[in-house]
Protein backbone atom coordinates (compact mmCIF):
# COMPACT_ATOMS: atom_id res chain seq x y z
CA UNK A 1 0.00 0.00 0.00
CA UNK A 2 0.98 3.62 -1.00
CA UNK A 3 2.63 5.64 2.16
CA UNK A 4 0.21 8.39 2.98
CA UNK A 5 1.20 11.45 1.61
CA UNK A 6 2.69 14.76 2.87
CA UNK A 7 0.23 17.93 2.70
CA UNK A 8 0.80 21.13 2.97
CA UNK A 9 -1.31 24.14 2.88
CA UNK A 10 0.04 27.30 2.25
CA UNK A 11 -2.27 29.97 3.00
CA UNK A 12 -2.29 33.90 1.65
CA UNK A 13 -5.00 36.78 3.57
CA UNK A 14 -6.98 38.65 1.27
CA UNK A 15 -5.36 37.97 -2.07
CA UNK A 16 -6.81 38.52 -5.34
CA UNK A 17 -7.46 35.45 -8.27
CA UNK A 18 -6.12 37.89 -10.69
CA UNK A 19 -2.36 37.63 -9.38
CA UNK A 20 -0.38 35.09 -10.61
CA UNK A 21 1.86 36.14 -13.38
CA UNK A 22 1.50 32.10 -14.77
CA UNK A 23 -2.55 32.50 -15.18
CA UNK A 24 -2.28 35.96 -16.88
CA UNK A 25 -1.65 38.78 -14.62
CA UNK A 26 0.63 40.79 -16.66
CA UNK A 27 1.35 43.43 -13.65
CA UNK A 28 2.80 41.16 -11.06
CA UNK A 29 5.73 39.04 -10.39
CA UNK A 30 5.47 35.40 -9.01
CA UNK A 31 7.90 33.06 -9.94
CA UNK A 32 7.67 30.59 -7.98
CA UNK A 33 3.77 30.19 -7.87
CA UNK A 34 4.30 30.16 -11.49
CA UNK A 35 6.44 26.68 -10.57
CA UNK A 36 3.46 25.48 -8.92
CA UNK A 37 1.11 26.00 -11.71
CA UNK A 38 3.42 24.38 -13.92
CA UNK A 39 3.94 21.12 -11.85
CA UNK A 40 0.37 21.44 -10.40
CA UNK A 41 -3.73 22.10 -10.97
CA UNK A 42 -4.56 25.47 -11.43
CA UNK A 43 -8.66 25.90 -10.02
CA UNK A 44 -9.64 29.36 -12.10
CA UNK A 45 -12.85 29.27 -10.85
CA UNK A 46 -12.20 28.80 -7.08
CA UNK A 47 -14.54 30.71 -4.23
CA UNK A 48 -14.86 31.46 -0.59
CA UNK A 49 -18.24 30.45 0.58
CA UNK A 50 -18.04 33.65 3.11
CA UNK A 51 -15.48 36.39 1.54
CA UNK A 52 -14.09 37.61 4.99
CA UNK A 53 -11.54 36.41 7.46
CA UNK A 54 -12.80 34.24 9.88
CA UNK A 55 -15.69 32.19 8.32
CA UNK A 56 -13.08 31.45 5.24
CA UNK A 57 -11.13 30.07 7.19
CA UNK A 58 -13.75 27.70 9.73
CA UNK A 59 -15.26 26.14 6.39
CA UNK A 60 -11.91 25.29 5.20
CA UNK A 61 -10.95 23.71 8.81
CA UNK A 62 -14.04 21.68 8.75
CA UNK A 63 -15.48 21.38 5.63
CA UNK A 64 -18.89 22.90 6.41
CA UNK A 65 -20.49 25.55 4.52
CA UNK A 66 -21.07 28.88 6.90
CA UNK A 67 -24.81 27.86 6.83
CA UNK A 68 -23.57 25.21 9.47
CA UNK A 69 -20.76 27.07 10.85
CA UNK A 70 -22.70 29.89 11.79
CA UNK A 71 -19.65 32.18 11.24
CA UNK A 72 -21.45 34.54 8.30
CA UNK A 73 -19.02 37.82 9.60
CA UNK A 74 -16.26 38.46 11.34
CA UNK A 75 -18.99 39.32 14.23
CA UNK A 76 -20.63 35.79 14.87
CA UNK A 77 -21.15 33.45 17.98
CA UNK A 78 -18.19 32.55 19.45
CA UNK A 79 -19.06 28.96 20.30
CA UNK A 80 -16.55 25.92 19.33
CA UNK A 81 -17.29 25.12 15.66
CA UNK A 82 -16.20 22.03 16.03
CA UNK A 83 -18.64 20.86 18.45
CA UNK A 84 -21.49 21.20 15.88
CA UNK A 85 -19.65 20.35 12.48
CA UNK A 86 -16.63 17.43 13.87
CA UNK A 87 -12.96 17.93 14.73
CA UNK A 88 -11.30 20.31 12.67
CA UNK A 89 -8.96 19.16 9.73
CA UNK A 90 -5.72 19.22 12.18
CA UNK A 91 -7.29 17.19 14.43
CA UNK A 92 -8.75 14.85 11.63
CA UNK A 93 -5.07 14.08 10.34
CA UNK A 94 -3.40 13.75 13.72
CA UNK A 95 -6.01 10.83 14.26
CA UNK A 96 -4.89 9.25 11.18
CA UNK A 97 -1.15 9.03 11.73
CA UNK A 98 -0.02 12.48 10.93
CA UNK A 99 2.36 15.11 12.78
CA UNK A 100 0.39 18.15 12.35
CA UNK A 101 1.70 22.04 12.48
CA UNK A 102 0.47 25.31 12.06
CA UNK A 103 1.75 28.30 11.54
CA UNK A 104 0.98 31.99 11.44
CA UNK A 105 -2.58 33.58 11.31
CA UNK A 106 -5.49 31.47 12.56
CA UNK A 107 -8.34 34.02 13.46
CA UNK A 108 -10.40 31.74 15.22
CA UNK A 109 -12.79 32.77 18.20
CA UNK A 110 -11.69 32.09 21.25
CA UNK A 111 -8.78 33.67 20.16
CA UNK A 112 -6.26 30.39 21.04
CA UNK A 113 -8.75 28.24 20.24
CA UNK A 114 -7.22 24.53 19.96
CA UNK A 115 -7.62 23.27 16.38
CA UNK A 116 -5.66 19.70 16.59
CA UNK A 117 -2.31 20.56 15.82
CA UNK A 118 0.61 18.78 17.73
CA UNK A 119 2.72 22.49 16.95
CA UNK A 120 0.68 25.65 16.79
CA UNK A 121 2.20 29.17 16.94
CA UNK A 122 0.78 32.30 16.00
CA UNK A 123 1.27 35.59 14.52
CA UNK A 124 -1.92 37.71 14.63
CA UNK A 125 -3.08 40.83 12.73
CA UNK A 126 -4.53 42.80 15.74
CA UNK A 127 -4.35 42.35 19.34
CA UNK A 128 -6.92 43.76 21.67
CA UNK A 129 -4.42 43.86 24.73
CA UNK A 130 -0.87 44.04 26.36
CA UNK A 131 -0.89 40.12 27.15
CA UNK A 132 -2.17 39.47 23.06
CA UNK A 133 0.74 41.33 21.97
CA UNK A 134 3.18 39.73 24.45
CA UNK A 135 1.55 35.97 23.56
CA UNK A 136 2.28 36.71 19.75
CA UNK A 137 4.63 33.92 19.33
CA UNK A 138 6.20 36.61 15.96
CA UNK A 139 6.26 39.40 18.35
CA UNK A 140 7.90 37.43 21.15
CA UNK A 141 10.92 36.44 18.14
CA UNK A 142 11.06 40.24 16.80
CA UNK A 143 11.51 41.60 20.30
CA UNK A 144 14.08 39.12 21.02
CA UNK A 145 16.10 39.59 17.81
CA UNK A 146 15.75 42.88 17.61
CA UNK A 147 15.20 44.89 20.66
CA UNK A 148 15.55 48.26 19.38
CA UNK A 149 11.45 47.81 17.98
CA UNK A 150 10.15 46.71 21.24
CA UNK A 151 8.67 50.47 21.09
CA UNK A 152 6.56 49.51 17.99
CA UNK A 153 2.63 49.22 18.12
CA UNK A 154 1.52 48.27 15.22
CA UNK A 155 4.30 45.68 13.73
CA UNK A 156 2.37 45.41 10.30
CA UNK A 157 2.08 48.64 9.34
CA UNK A 158 -0.43 51.46 10.73
CA UNK A 159 -4.21 50.91 10.50
CA UNK A 160 -7.34 53.18 11.33
CA UNK A 161 -7.16 56.07 8.88
CA UNK A 162 -3.61 54.77 7.84
CA UNK A 163 -5.68 51.26 6.66
CA UNK A 164 -5.34 52.41 3.05
CA UNK A 165 -2.31 54.71 2.65
CA UNK A 166 0.88 53.60 0.92
CA UNK A 167 3.51 53.06 2.97
CA UNK A 168 6.49 50.83 4.44
CA UNK A 169 7.12 48.41 6.61
CA UNK A 170 8.20 49.37 10.07
CA UNK A 171 10.62 46.96 10.03
CA UNK A 172 13.06 45.60 7.62
CA UNK A 173 12.71 42.42 5.52
CA UNK A 174 14.78 40.07 7.60
CA UNK A 175 12.81 41.14 10.23
CA UNK A 176 9.05 40.68 9.13
CA UNK A 177 6.56 38.16 9.87
CA UNK A 178 6.56 36.61 6.40
CA UNK A 179 10.44 35.76 7.18
CA UNK A 180 9.58 34.70 10.88
CA UNK A 181 6.73 32.32 9.45
CA UNK A 182 9.04 31.38 6.28
CA UNK A 183 11.25 29.91 8.99
CA UNK A 184 9.71 28.22 11.08
CA UNK A 185 8.18 26.53 8.63
CA UNK A 186 11.29 25.56 7.39
CA UNK A 187 12.18 23.65 10.46
CA UNK A 188 9.04 22.11 10.81
CA UNK A 189 10.01 20.91 7.46
CA UNK A 190 13.51 19.65 8.14
CA UNK A 191 12.29 18.13 11.16
CA UNK A 192 13.11 14.13 11.27
CA UNK A 193 10.15 11.75 11.53
CA UNK A 194 8.86 8.70 10.62
CA UNK A 195 5.02 10.33 10.30
CA UNK A 196 3.73 12.25 7.00
CA UNK A 197 3.51 15.94 7.81
CA UNK A 198 0.12 18.09 7.74
CA UNK A 199 1.43 21.86 8.00
CA UNK A 200 -0.55 24.53 7.15
CA UNK A 201 1.39 27.65 6.93
CA UNK A 202 -0.70 30.90 7.01
CA UNK A 203 0.48 34.08 5.79
CA UNK A 204 -1.14 37.78 6.98
CA UNK A 205 -0.22 39.49 3.65
CA UNK A 206 -0.98 40.85 1.78
CA UNK A 207 -4.32 41.79 4.27
CA UNK A 208 -4.42 45.66 4.54
CA UNK A 209 -2.43 47.79 5.59
CA UNK A 210 -0.76 47.57 2.48
CA UNK A 211 2.79 47.98 3.52
CA UNK A 212 5.99 46.06 2.30
CA UNK A 213 9.35 45.71 3.39
CA UNK A 214 12.06 47.47 1.51
CA UNK A 215 13.05 46.78 -1.38
CA UNK A 216 9.39 45.34 -2.25
CA UNK A 217 7.61 48.77 -1.14
CA UNK A 218 9.41 50.08 -4.90
CA UNK A 219 8.98 47.00 -6.97
CA UNK A 220 5.97 47.97 -9.23
CA UNK A 221 5.64 51.24 -10.87
CA UNK A 222 2.21 52.66 -9.88
CA UNK A 223 1.57 54.13 -13.20
CA UNK A 224 1.81 51.11 -14.61
CA UNK A 225 -0.68 49.71 -12.81
CA UNK A 226 -3.97 48.86 -14.06
CA UNK A 227 -6.63 51.08 -13.12
CA UNK A 228 -9.48 50.02 -11.36
CA UNK A 229 -12.60 48.00 -13.17
CA UNK A 230 -15.82 50.18 -12.69
CA UNK A 231 -19.39 49.33 -13.60
CA UNK A 232 -22.80 50.77 -14.17
CA UNK A 233 -23.13 53.12 -10.79
CA UNK A 234 -26.65 51.41 -10.09
CA UNK A 235 -24.53 48.07 -10.40
CA UNK A 236 -21.69 49.02 -8.18
CA UNK A 237 -23.55 50.98 -5.15
CA UNK A 238 -26.19 48.33 -5.77
CA UNK A 239 -24.66 46.96 -2.02
CA UNK A 240 -24.89 49.68 -0.05
CA UNK A 241 -22.52 47.83 2.71
CA UNK A 242 -19.64 48.19 0.00
CA UNK A 243 -20.31 52.24 0.97
CA UNK A 244 -20.29 51.68 4.66
CA UNK A 245 -17.06 49.64 4.23
CA UNK A 246 -15.40 52.17 2.47
CA UNK A 247 -16.67 54.70 5.08
CA UNK A 248 -15.33 52.35 7.97
CA UNK A 249 -12.10 51.90 6.59
CA UNK A 250 -11.07 55.70 5.80
CA UNK A 251 -11.12 54.53 2.00
CA UNK A 252 -14.14 56.64 0.55
CA UNK A 253 -12.34 59.46 -1.11
CA UNK A 254 -9.15 57.53 -2.39
CA UNK A 255 -7.92 59.05 -5.55
CA UNK A 256 -7.29 57.17 -9.08
CA UNK A 257 -2.90 57.98 -8.50
CA UNK A 258 -3.48 56.59 -4.43
CA UNK A 259 -5.36 53.16 -5.94
CA UNK A 260 -2.71 52.87 -8.42
CA UNK A 261 0.22 53.15 -5.28
CA UNK A 262 -1.86 50.92 -3.38
CA UNK A 263 -1.95 48.41 -5.93
CA UNK A 264 1.90 48.73 -6.85
CA UNK A 265 2.70 47.90 -2.98
CA UNK A 266 -0.18 45.16 -2.92
CA UNK A 267 1.65 43.38 -5.72
CA UNK A 268 4.95 44.14 -3.88
CA UNK A 269 3.90 42.60 -0.63
CA UNK A 270 2.56 39.54 -2.97
CA UNK A 271 6.46 39.32 -4.64
CA UNK A 272 7.44 38.60 -0.97
CA UNK A 273 5.50 36.09 0.03
CA UNK A 274 6.18 34.67 -3.67
CA UNK A 275 9.74 34.91 -2.61
CA UNK A 276 9.05 33.12 0.50
CA UNK A 277 7.08 30.23 -1.02
CA UNK A 278 10.25 29.63 -2.74
CA UNK A 279 11.60 28.68 -0.16
CA UNK A 280 9.34 27.07 1.01
CA UNK A 281 9.42 24.91 -2.16
CA UNK A 282 12.95 24.39 -1.59
CA UNK A 283 12.54 23.09 1.74
CA UNK A 284 9.86 20.50 0.55
CA UNK A 285 12.64 19.54 -2.54
CA UNK A 286 15.14 18.86 0.19
CA UNK A 287 13.42 16.13 1.70
CA UNK A 288 13.69 12.49 1.11
CA UNK A 289 9.93 12.23 0.53
CA UNK A 290 9.13 15.31 -1.56
CA UNK A 291 7.65 13.38 -4.53
CA UNK A 292 4.99 12.07 -1.95
CA UNK A 293 3.75 15.84 -1.04
CA UNK A 294 0.72 17.08 -1.65
CA UNK A 295 0.96 20.83 -1.95
CA UNK A 296 -2.05 23.19 -2.11
CA UNK A 297 -1.69 27.37 -2.40
CA UNK A 298 -5.01 29.47 -1.95
CA UNK A 299 -6.40 32.81 0.09
CA UNK A 300 -8.97 33.18 2.42
CA UNK A 301 -10.81 35.79 0.30
CA UNK A 302 -10.02 39.00 -2.22
CA UNK A 303 -9.57 42.63 -2.03
CA UNK A 304 -11.67 44.92 -4.58
CA UNK A 305 -8.47 47.24 -4.44
CA UNK A 306 -11.10 50.15 -6.27
CA UNK A 307 -12.82 47.67 -8.58
CA UNK A 308 -17.03 48.70 -8.30
CA UNK A 309 -15.72 51.90 -6.30
CA UNK A 310 -15.64 49.40 -3.55
CA UNK A 311 -12.10 48.53 -0.93
CA UNK A 312 -11.67 45.70 1.75
CA UNK A 313 -13.60 42.30 0.49
CA UNK A 314 -17.12 40.89 2.31
CA UNK A 315 -19.38 41.50 -1.09
CA UNK A 316 -20.18 38.43 -4.05
CA UNK A 317 -17.62 40.70 -6.44
CA UNK A 318 -15.18 38.28 -8.19
CA UNK A 319 -12.62 40.77 -7.19
CA UNK A 320 -13.83 39.85 -3.11
CA UNK A 321 -14.85 36.14 -3.70
CA UNK A 322 -13.19 34.35 -5.74
CA UNK A 323 -9.53 33.56 -4.71
CA UNK A 324 -6.12 31.80 -6.26
CA UNK A 325 -6.09 27.77 -5.72
CA UNK A 326 -3.27 25.78 -6.79
CA UNK A 327 -2.95 21.86 -6.11
CA UNK A 328 0.26 19.95 -7.11
CA UNK A 329 0.94 16.07 -6.55
CA UNK A 330 3.56 14.55 -8.78
CA UNK A 331 2.45 11.26 -10.44
CA UNK A 332 -0.93 11.93 -8.37
CA UNK A 333 -2.18 14.74 -10.56
CA UNK A 334 -1.30 15.85 -13.68
CA UNK A 335 1.19 18.57 -14.63
CA UNK A 336 0.76 22.22 -16.00
CA UNK A 337 -3.12 21.68 -16.35
CA UNK A 338 -6.01 24.44 -15.70
CA UNK A 339 -9.41 23.25 -14.43
CA UNK A 340 -12.45 25.55 -15.11
CA UNK A 341 -14.86 23.77 -12.87
CA UNK A 342 -16.10 25.59 -9.48
CA UNK A 343 -14.40 24.92 -6.59
CA UNK A 344 -15.03 26.02 -3.19
CA UNK A 345 -12.74 26.67 0.14
CA UNK A 346 -15.16 23.77 1.64
CA UNK A 347 -13.66 21.38 -0.59
CA UNK A 348 -10.01 21.28 1.01
CA UNK A 349 -11.04 19.87 4.08
CA UNK A 350 -12.25 16.73 1.98
CA UNK A 351 -9.04 17.37 -0.85
CA UNK A 352 -6.95 16.87 2.41
CA UNK A 353 -8.94 13.45 3.79
CA UNK A 354 -8.93 11.92 0.34
CA UNK A 355 -5.35 12.51 0.00
CA UNK A 356 -4.42 10.43 3.40
CA UNK A 357 -6.76 7.43 2.32
CA UNK A 358 -10.12 8.02 3.53
CA UNK A 359 -12.44 10.71 1.87
CA UNK A 360 -14.86 13.01 4.15
CA UNK A 361 -16.25 15.41 2.30
CA UNK A 362 -18.61 16.95 5.05
CA UNK A 363 -20.40 19.54 2.76
CA UNK A 364 -17.85 19.70 0.50
CA UNK A 365 -17.45 18.26 -3.27
CA UNK A 366 -14.43 15.92 -4.25
CA UNK A 367 -12.52 18.01 -5.71
CA UNK A 368 -9.65 15.33 -5.85
CA UNK A 369 -11.96 12.84 -7.41
CA UNK A 370 -12.54 15.61 -10.13
CA UNK A 371 -8.79 16.84 -10.35
CA UNK A 372 -8.53 12.97 -10.92
CA UNK A 373 -11.23 12.83 -13.65
CA UNK A 374 -13.06 10.19 -11.30
CA UNK A 375 -15.37 12.52 -9.98
CA UNK A 376 -18.20 14.85 -11.95
CA UNK A 377 -17.19 18.57 -11.15
CA UNK A 378 -19.35 20.29 -8.97
CA UNK A 379 -22.47 21.51 -10.20
CA UNK A 380 -22.81 24.85 -8.50
CA UNK A 381 -21.58 27.19 -5.70
CA UNK A 382 -23.23 28.86 -2.70
CA UNK A 383 -22.02 32.20 -0.75
CA UNK A 384 -23.48 33.45 1.93
CA UNK A 385 -22.59 36.64 4.23
CA UNK A 386 -24.96 38.75 7.01
CA UNK A 387 -27.16 37.44 9.56
CA UNK A 388 -30.08 35.67 7.66
CA UNK A 389 -33.54 37.52 8.16
CA UNK A 390 -31.51 41.11 8.55
CA UNK A 391 -30.35 43.71 6.12
CA UNK A 392 -26.92 42.81 6.27
CA UNK A 393 -27.89 39.37 4.78
CA UNK A 394 -26.65 38.15 1.28
CA UNK A 395 -26.18 35.49 -0.94
CA UNK A 396 -24.50 34.10 -4.43
CA UNK A 397 -25.39 31.49 -6.39
CA UNK A 398 -22.69 30.65 -9.32
CA UNK A 399 -23.61 28.23 -12.03
CA UNK A 400 -21.90 27.84 -15.34
CA UNK A 401 -21.07 31.26 -16.75
CA UNK A 402 -23.92 32.39 -14.59
CA UNK A 403 -23.55 34.38 -11.36
CA UNK A 404 -26.84 35.84 -9.02
CA UNK A 405 -26.19 37.94 -6.35
CA UNK A 406 -28.82 38.76 -3.26
CA UNK A 407 -28.89 42.03 -1.70
CA UNK A 408 -31.56 41.78 1.53
CA UNK A 409 -31.38 45.33 1.62
CA UNK A 410 -33.83 45.94 -0.55
CA UNK A 411 -34.57 43.08 -2.23
CA UNK A 412 -31.77 44.06 -4.74
CA UNK A 413 -30.76 41.28 -7.18
CA UNK A 414 -27.63 41.08 -9.60
CA UNK A 415 -27.32 38.95 -12.71
CA UNK A 416 -23.77 38.65 -14.63
CA UNK A 417 -22.99 36.18 -17.14
CA UNK A 418 -19.14 36.06 -16.62
CA UNK A 419 -18.30 34.37 -19.85
CA UNK A 420 -19.36 37.26 -21.59
CA UNK A 421 -18.92 39.96 -19.15
CA UNK A 422 -15.92 39.24 -17.06
CA UNK A 423 -15.89 42.65 -15.15
CA UNK A 424 -19.42 42.83 -13.80
CA UNK A 425 -20.15 46.08 -15.52
CA UNK A 426 -23.83 44.67 -16.96
CA UNK A 427 -26.57 43.37 -15.17
CA UNK A 428 -28.85 40.77 -17.73
CA UNK A 429 -31.43 40.68 -15.24
CA UNK A 430 -33.93 41.91 -17.35
CA UNK A 431 -32.29 39.97 -20.46
CA UNK A 432 -32.18 36.67 -18.24
CA UNK A 433 -35.27 36.83 -15.89
CA UNK A 434 -35.70 32.46 -16.57
CA UNK A 435 -32.61 32.31 -14.89
CA UNK A 436 -32.32 34.46 -12.49
CA UNK A 437 -35.83 32.87 -11.33
CA UNK A 438 -34.03 29.32 -11.49
CA UNK A 439 -31.20 30.90 -9.49
CA UNK A 440 -32.97 32.11 -6.62
CA UNK A 441 -35.13 29.49 -6.21
CA UNK A 442 -31.48 27.16 -5.93
CA UNK A 443 -30.40 30.16 -3.16
CA UNK A 444 -34.22 29.55 -1.48
CA UNK A 445 -33.87 25.47 -1.30
CA UNK A 446 -30.49 25.85 0.20
CA UNK A 447 -30.96 28.57 2.52
CA UNK A 448 -34.08 26.62 3.87
CA UNK A 449 -32.60 23.27 4.50
CA UNK A 450 -30.50 24.15 7.65
CA UNK A 451 -31.99 26.04 10.83
CA UNK A 452 -29.10 28.68 10.72
CA UNK A 453 -30.43 30.24 7.53
CA UNK A 454 -33.97 29.50 7.38
CA UNK A 455 -35.07 33.44 8.45
CA UNK A 456 -33.57 34.58 5.15
CA UNK A 457 -36.37 32.56 3.57
CA UNK A 458 -39.96 33.84 3.59
CA UNK A 459 -42.91 32.81 2.32
CA UNK A 460 -41.40 30.67 -0.06
CA UNK A 461 -39.11 32.98 -1.31
CA UNK A 462 -35.90 35.12 -0.59
CA UNK A 463 -36.80 37.63 1.96
CA UNK A 464 -36.40 41.33 1.32
CA UNK A 465 -36.38 44.50 4.15
CA UNK A 466 -37.14 48.00 2.89
CA UNK A 467 -33.92 49.61 1.74
CA UNK A 468 -32.20 51.14 4.70
CA UNK A 469 -28.81 52.97 3.68
CA UNK A 470 -26.00 51.55 6.54
CA UNK A 471 -25.13 54.68 9.05
CA UNK A 472 -21.76 55.60 8.29
CA UNK A 473 -19.17 55.21 11.11
CA UNK A 474 -15.50 54.60 11.40
CA UNK A 475 -13.59 51.27 12.25
CA UNK A 476 -10.37 52.21 14.78
CA UNK A 477 -8.31 49.68 14.14
CA UNK A 478 -5.67 50.03 16.94
CA UNK A 479 -4.43 47.80 19.36
CA UNK A 480 -2.52 46.94 22.55
CA UNK A 481 -5.47 48.93 24.81
CA UNK A 482 -5.67 51.80 22.29
CA UNK A 483 -9.47 52.78 22.03
CA UNK A 484 -9.20 56.22 20.43
CA UNK A 485 -7.76 59.03 19.05
CA UNK A 486 -6.74 61.46 21.32
CA UNK A 487 -8.35 64.76 22.15
CA UNK A 488 -6.07 67.07 19.99
CA UNK A 489 -3.21 69.41 20.30
CA UNK A 490 -2.14 70.15 23.84
CA UNK A 491 -4.15 73.49 24.68
CA UNK A 492 -6.44 73.23 22.09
Amino acid sequence: MPAAPNILFVMTDQQRFDTIAALGAAHVRTPNLDRLVRRGVACTNAYTSCPVCVPARYSLMTGCEPSKTSWLSNWAPGDRVSERCGPYLAATLAERGYRTWGLGKFHTEPRHEPLGFHTHEYSEELWPTEADFLGDDYVRWLRARAPAHTHLEQVHGERSDMYYVPQVRPVSADLSVEVWLTGRACEELARPEPRPYFGFVSFVTPHPPIAPPVPYNRMFDPDAMPAPVLGDPAIDAADDYLGWMNHAVWAEDISPLQARQLRARYFGAIAFIDDCIGRLLAAVDARPDAANTLICFYSDHGDHLGDHRAWQKESFFEAACRVPLLVSWPGHLPAGTRHAGLVALTDLFGLATSASGTPELRDGHDLLGTLRGTAAPRPELHGLYGTPGTRHFKCMVRRDDWKYIWLANGGRELLFHLGDDPGETRNRLGEAPAVATELRTAATRVLAARPFTQPAVEHGTLKALPFEPFPRTRIKQFARGVTDFGQGPVGA
